[in-house]
């Protein structure tokens, strides 16, 4: 057996790494000796993920002001959809969840070589069926534009300006696939900041193209498709320095006959179909929707804009320090410090996520005024997005626990049990649908989505307790009798401060600007000091993924 010194926590080899059926010393790259602290790493990523947030609004609405709602617009969110689309499901989903459980397997027990070569032939095998994907998205447009919009087949220069724009932002699928490639392997070995911080420049792109590049565009709506090529080719040169440094900038290699690659692709299947069914669960809602008053969709996406704070400020952001670290746990066979990592996010996750579902009930008025009534946007407009928002803010405990949950199942290289999980979710979601669409109209639609997470995850949470993967930590009860003080502390401080909802909706932008700060930072305040009277401390929410 190899020699280690086990009682020193950076040593420079693992006993337990196997190669060729021959028992060796695994080396351990230098950058990956001292284990990361997962609670700087979250405020790292939420912080970055909250910079982007921001960045994202002043993107909107830019485009609003110097492109309108029009011909050229609808074009360019059409053209756009598709590869957002095909990002979606594949290179931030299922690659990820398929990916970084093997590759932090191969990281443990295999050595730098081993993996190295695994980065290699995955990537390369990835490049050349994304290279083909592209060249079909740029030939292809016409017939896509066809199948996605065929309303504009009615107006020629709106389908043909959408076929240019598609013809642009195709090959945005190959750079942004290459750089969840990049994020995956970047995300393992602890570099989370590098990572979070790539859409900050996709929506860097999107501004400059607006303010800068229009101009000289004719159209002027094509500066945004080049900005789309542009943020492509940015997130992905921006990662490689950083690759390189941990010495995994993959290589031209290919072969079908590499183990983990074909383990990757096997994988690979049931999650693309597994986050698939959550954009099935979204067009079948925006259908539902369609048939309600004028009104409807957009109430439900400006409230969905709220809710993106917090789900992923946290929950995106633990869902990517949580698979790296658990999946290593795993693959080193130390299921008692797997259990504990769950607990920890578990807590978190109740922690920050019950303030913030309170908040969003309390002052969505306030807050929906504050950033969305201006011009067209009415008061009326607010009232029914507060409504379609409150019915999300019931249900986020299990949209964020869902990020903490699922990770725990494809760590293990379990996708399929999530997976079944989604499409009895998806079922009860539209049942929920057909039940509240009548009384509550779009709210219910809301509702029947944040009840869907919830039950989602109280499934995940269930068998995770019944397979004996997670076990609580003793303290609980105590733990959420503390919590449900400060959050009487916090709702309490909300709602007095806000005063009367009609205030909200006929004060000036600045006046209400000024309220809502003050009103935040008192809630906070409110919040952390009973915690902190209570005895919760910074310092005991600290933890270290494994090395």
């Amino acid at each position: 057996m190899a020699t280690c010194f086990v009682d020193f926590p950076y040593a420079p080899c693992r006993p337990h790494a196997i190669s060729n059926g021959i028992m060796r010393p695994a080396l351990i790259h230098p950058t990956d000796q001292r284990p990361m602290n997962l609670l700087k790493a979250l405020a790292t990523i939420s912080s970055l993920t909250l910079l982007s947030r921001i960045l994202a609004f002043v993107r909107d609405v830019l485009i609003a002001r110097i492109f309108g709602a029009g011909m050229a617009t609808d074009a360019f969110f059409v053209a756009f959809k598709l590869p957002n689309l095909l990002r979606r499901l594949f290179a931030e989903g299922a690659f990820s969840q398929a990916f970084v459980p093997i590759f932090s397997e191969y990281k443990n027990r295999r050595g730098h070589e081993d993996t190295k070569l695994l980065v290699d032939h995955v990537t390369t095998l990835l490049a050349i069926i994304l290279f083909f994907v592209t060249l079909i998205g740029i030939i292809a447009a016409p017939i896509l534009v066809y199948i996605s919009a065929p309303g504009f087949i009615a107006e020629p220069d709106k389908f043909d300006l959408t076929v240019q724009l598609l013809r642009l932002t195709s090959p945005y699928i190959f750079f942004i696939s290459l750089v969840a490639v990049a994020a995956a392997i970047l995300n393992t070995y602890n570099k989370f900041w590098v990572p979070a911080f790539a859409p900050v420049l996709l929506n860097l792109c999107f501004i400059g193209g607006a303010l800068w590049l229009a101009p000289y565009c004719n159209p002027p709506i094509l500066a945004l498709g080049w900005a789309v090529f542009l943020a492509g080719v940015v997130q992905l040169a921006f990662q490689i320095p950083f690759l390189k440094k941990i010495g995994m900038m993959p290589s031209f290699r290919f072969s079908l006959k590499d183990e983990g690659m074909l383990r990757v692709i096997k994988q690979m299947g049931p999650a693309m179909f597994g986050v698939s069914i959550a954009q099935i669960s979204l067009i079948i809602n925006t259908i539902f929707a369609s048939f309600l008053i004028a009104g409807s969709v957009s109430w439900m996406y400006y409230a969905d804009r709220l809710m993106e704070f917090p789900s992923g400020m946290l929950g995106v952001a633990l869902g990517t320090i949580l698979l790296p670290s658990l999946s290593k746990h795993h693959a080193n066979s130390d299921p008692v410090e797997y259990s504990k990592l769950l607990d920890w996010g578990l807590r978190l996750v109740v922690m920050l996520t019950l303030p913030s579902a309170l908040a969003l009930g309390l002052i969505g008025v306030p807050l929906l005024a504050t950033f969305f009534q201006y011009g067209a946007f009415s008061a009326h407009d607010v009232l029914m997005s507060r409504n379609a928002l409150v019915g999300y803010s019931i249900g986020l405990i299990g949209i964020i626990s869902i990020k903490i949950l699922a990770p725990a199942f494809y760590a293990r290289q379990d996708i399929k049990t999530p997976v079944k999980i989604g499409i009895a979710t998806l079922i009860a979601t539209q049942l929920m649908n057909l039940a509240f669409i009548g009384p509550l109209q779009h709210a219910g639609l809301a509702l029947a989505i944040g009840l869907g997470a919830c039950f989602n995850s109280a499934i995940l949470y269930y068998l995770l307790r019944k397979r004996g993967i997670y076990q609580p930590e003793p303290g609980w009860a105590t733990f959420l009798t503390k919590l449900a003080a400060a959050l009487l502390a916090l709702g309490l401080t909300l709602w007095f401060g806000m005063g009367s909802e009609q205030h909200w909706l006929t004060t000036s932008g600045w006046e209400r600007i000024w309220h809502l700060t003050w009103l935040v930072v008192a809630g906070i305040a409110a919040y952390f000091a009973v915690l902190g009277a209570l005895g919760f401390r910074p310092k005991d929410f600290s933890k270290r993924g494994a090395a």
